[in-house]
Parts: C-alpha cells; sequence; structure tokens
C-alpha cells in the first residue's frame, strides 16, 4: 500500500441533504480522526463551499465532492467523486471489478465500495455482501473503504476480510453501534 494512503482516514461520514441540522450532532459524535466527505450536492456551490469550510474549522479532513478548484475553495485536503488525477487524494465511488479498475488506473487514494449491504439511501438495491467485498478487496490495489448499510459491528466482519475502513450516511446521524 502506498504510504500516501495511510495519513486517510479510516471511518468516514458522507453528508446528505436528509441529515438536516442532526449532521452536526453526528460530527460531535465522530472519532476526531474521521474523515467528512461533503456533498450536498442540491446545496448551491457557495453553501456548499461555506459548510465544508465549517467541518475544516472542527479540524475534521474534509474530501469535498467538486472540481480541484471547488475542493481548495473549500480548505479540503482531498476530492470524492470520479475525475481526473490532481494535485490532491481522489476518492472514488465505485460498485464493481470495472469501475475499481478505472478507478485506479486513475490514481484513486481510496475506493468507497457500495452497496455493502442493504441501505436506506438506495432501498431494494442489489447489495454485494461481505464475500463479495472481500473478493473485490483482495484484486484492488487501493484501499476499500466500504459503504452502505455500514456500522461500526459490521465493519469488524469485513475489515478481516479486507476492508480498510468504513463510511455511512445515516448510521452516524441516528446511531453509532
Amino acid at each position: 500500500m502506498n504510504r500516501r494512503h495511510l495519513a486517510l482516514p479510516r471511518v468516514w461520514i458522507l453528508t446528505d441533504e436528509r441529515q438536516g441540522e442532526a449532521l452536526w450532532n453526528a460530527l460531535a459524535r465522530l472519532p476526531k480522526s474521521a474523515g467528512v466527505i461533503v456533498r450536498h450536492y442540491s446545496l448551491p456551490l457557495a453553501e456548499r463551499l461555506d459548510m465544508a469550510r465549517r467541518i475544516r474549522e472542527q479540524r475534521r479532513f474534509v474530501a469535498f465532492a467538486g472540481t480541484e478548484k471547488e475542493a481548495r475553495q473549500a480548505g479540503a485536503q482531498a476530492i470524492y467523486g470520479a475525475g481526473p488525477r490532481t494535485g490532491l487524494p481522489r476518492l472514488y465511488p465505485v460498485h464493481n471489478h470495472r469501475e475499481i479498475r478505472a478507478a485506479e488506473r486513475a490514481g484513486a487514494a481510496l475506493l468507497l465500495l457500495s452497496p455493502v449491504f442493504p441501505t436506506r439511501s438506495h432501498p431494494g438495491a442489489r447489495t454485494l455482501g461481505p464475500h463479495r467485498v472481500a473478493r473485490l478487496a483482495a484484486s484492488a490495489r487501493a484501499p476499500i473503504i466500504a459503504l452502505g448499510g455500514m456500522t461500526s459491528v459490521r465493519f469488524r466482519r469485513l475489515e478481516r476480510l479486507g476492508a480498510l475502513g468504513w463510511a455511512a450516511i445515516d448510521a452516524w446521524i441516528a446511531f453509532h453501534t
């Protein structure tokens, strides 16, 4: 594993409009070493940038969904989403072997593999399950962050199967297990 990966958080929360003001309480419950992926796609860019800066003021590691220029304006240390190589680490959402390979060719620092388990974000979506996650993690060169229906309890099993960390949208809002 490349050393630059070791400096990236292993636990993440992804922001989402459904979180509302509960996001700020969730951030207070996160481990200090956790990262925050600022998405909030429906917000105007200026408001998303302000949100990211506010989160950075809490001394959080921030990945910003947008361009490198926007991520730098937000004070983010990484970019979330597919795109060209940049001077900032890029976190790629992936769902299968083909997407993993494409992300790695593009220089992915972390791969957010989903959906691992059933999730409210994508009700009824086909899930990967632990065995498929293990196969995909074994074939990946970049570290895998498990996403989709994740909790810390579920991660403990996936960690033995090759996942470096986990990310969630809802788990940090309602409760943390």
